[in-house]
């Protein structure tokens, strides 16, 4: 066996030997839980121990709902995996979206542990590290290939590749003796799909003959009937719309889709058009793609977006210009462009937009406003029906074909909502599954298995969101979130009184200054009755030497708060600062 280098990529006759004497444990208890991507979308890490070693699978991050305002990201909770990382043997990736990969710059900030995916996946890894400010050389990044076996003490992991949106996505097993435990992230049956998007059903067959305990398969999809598309309509519909089309190009992409952008780049290269690409992340996944053969784009069709002057406008009538990022930012891309904001492309009405980018949870609005101001410029819109954009998830059909495959004793939804957990189990029990088989579980609850039977159920391990908002990772709690949320509904009140330090007189304000709530003009009665009600308060607490301060902002905060809302039925944020002076 050849010992893996740190991001070199393995021989295909190669596998780890970081505990390669195998003992022969005959009984393993092994314990399997999620510290997310259970009743979300997003924020995937499944752990699964046996006896003292523990195995982490994906790492990703969810984007914020709109009441989590002003953060940019949520992560797992890695408390857990921090106590206990003398027993972490690995990070195991099964594909390179944030949503698998995502939190792995806040998670190795905390334990330094080998990390193990396939070339693409690491080489996006490497890249959201060094965009994170780690120098990913630091760290113990190791690229595998499907064929991989990696030995841990009696414990194995493999790998058979999978079809998904993206290349290089595998599902990951974990070989014990009572079984192996199949962890399939995200996936489809797409009987069309080639090359690094193909399915290896050799693999999996291999894997149900050696028996699987326990199928972790997403959810997402469940509730859809049938397979999950293929995508042919979308390449027609694409191509009509190339063949339409007398001017530019737009075309709204995720950025994380890499199939559907080759789609892209394909129909653009057929028509004899030149390629350009906005917004810096999709750039760099570009250049990654491009430089491993994962994308193929001639160098004479893409064409680097100058500054919009008198001597490039970015007019070029047979360019396509591909509108990329992740969740809002293809919309906010053709919102700058509609409102000739950008500062590369306006949109005209010579153009046709191509709006290929089906709304995810959260961003419905977003998409519905975008639609609009694309339809005020004139350009031609071609907005894309969401039944028509393929899904790259399973559908109920390609569950109930990955369990005819695997035959597994137990089935463990994950990677979705509630409802798509639930539909997913529905799917099982159909299929034959007792219910005691199917395992619903929440963030944090435990499920163990011993001598291949569940035997536990009821362990929990506490977990929290963590928020990330810039630079800062979990210091963001419920009472900011709660400031937040009264700042944008109910705005705030700065009251503000200078005192004399000698004989505590007013001698500046109170001066009352409100952001987000009321004007002051047409108001004043209102400004009035708090001008007297901040001086009665403040006379009442400084009639003595000794002024409790403390006492004395609360009150101004409880008092005031109360006319506010007996006046208004408003409660906005009340910060009250009074201070003295010697003068």
């Amino acid at each position: 066996m050849n010992r893996c280098q740190k991001c070199n990529l393995l021989s295909s006759d190669s596998s780890f030997d970081s505990d390669k004497n195998v003992s022969s444990v005959v009984e393993q208890k092994i314990k399997v839980f999620a510290l997310g991507g259970l009743d979300e979308n997003g924020k995937n890490l499944y752990v699964v121990e046996v006896n003292d070693k523990i195995f982490v699978l994906d790492a990703g991050l969810k984007y914020p709902t709109e009441d989590l305002l002003g953060v940019d990201a949520v992560i797992p909770d890695f408390t857990y995996l921090k106590e206990n990382v003398s027993r972490v043997q690995g990070i195991f990736l099964s594909h390179g979206h944030e949503d698998h990969i995502g939190a792995l710059p806040q998670l190795l900030s905390l334990i330094n542990v080998p990390i193990y995916g396939t070339r693409l996946t690491m080489a996006l890894v490497e890249d959201s590290l060094s965009e994170n400010g780690l120098d990913f050389k630091n760290y113990k990044l190791y690229k595998i290939r499907e064929n991989n076996e990696l030995f841990f003490g009696d414990i194995k992991v493999t790998f058979f590749k999978t079809t998904h949106s993206i290349p290089d996505s595998v599902a990951i097993c974990i070989h014990t003796t009572d079984g192996v435990i199949v962890y399939t992230s995200d996936f489809t049956f797409d009987q069309s799909a080639k090359g690094r998007y193909q399915t290896n059903y050799a693999r999996i067959s291999e894997i149900s003959k050696e028996g699987v305990l326990c199928l972790l398969s997403e959810s997402i999809n469940a509730e859809k009937s049938g397979h999950t598309s293929t995508g042919s309509s979308l390449t027609y519909e694409l191509e009509e719309a190339f063949s339409r089309a007398e001017g530019r190009i737009i075309c709204s992409l995720y950025s994380s889709d890499l199939h559907r952008i080759q789609l892209v780049i394909d129909l653009a290269i057929q028509n004899g058009r030149k390629i350009a690409i906005i917004g810096r992340k999709m750039q760099r996944i570009v250049d990654i793609s491009v430089k491993l053969g994962y994308l193929r784009i001639p160098k004479s069709a893409l064409m680097n977006l100058l500054y919009i002057d008198e001597k490039n406008d970015n007019n070029l009538s047979n360019l396509v210009v591909l509108a990329t990022g992740n969740r809002y930012e293809p919309f906010n891309a053709l919102i700058r462009m509609a409102k000739h904001q950008d500062r590369l492309i306006h949109i005209e009405k010579s153009d046709t937009v191509i709006v290929a980018t089906a709304p995810i949870p959260g961003n419905e609005i977003k998409a519905a406003r975008t639609l609009d101001l694309l339809y005020r410029t004139g350009a031609s819109v071609v907005a894309i029906n969401k039944n028509l954009l393929p899904s790259s998830h399973a559908s109920s059909e390609d569950l109930k074909l990955m369990m005819n495959l695997l035959k597994p004793q137990y089935i463990m939804p994950v990677i979705g909502e509630y409802r798509n957990l639930v539909a997913h189990a529905k799917i099982a029990e159909k299929m034959g599954y007792n219910t005691e088989n199917v395992i619903l579980l929440d963030n944090g609850d435990v499920v163990e298995f011993q001598q291949g039977e569940l035997v536990n159920h009821t362990e929990h391990i506490q977990i929290d969101q963590v928020l990330v908002d810039g630079l800062g990772v979990g210091d963001i709690g419920s009472v900011v979130l709660r400031d937040r949320q009264l700042m944008a509904n109910d705005g705030i009140i700065v009251v503000i009184a200078n005192l004399n330090k000698n004989t505590k007189e007013i001698v500046a304000g109170p001066q009352i200054v409100s952001k987000g709530f009321v004007y002051e003009k047409g108001n004043e009665e209102l400004y009035a009755a708090l001008d007297e009600l901040v001086r009665n308060i403040i006379g009442q607490f400084v009639t003595e030497q000794y002024v409790n301060w403390q006492g004395l902002r609360q009150e101004l905060r409880d008092k005031i708060g109360k006319l506010l809302f007996n006046k208004t039925k408003r409660k906005p944020i009340i910060i009250p600062i009074v201070e003295e002076f010697n003068l």
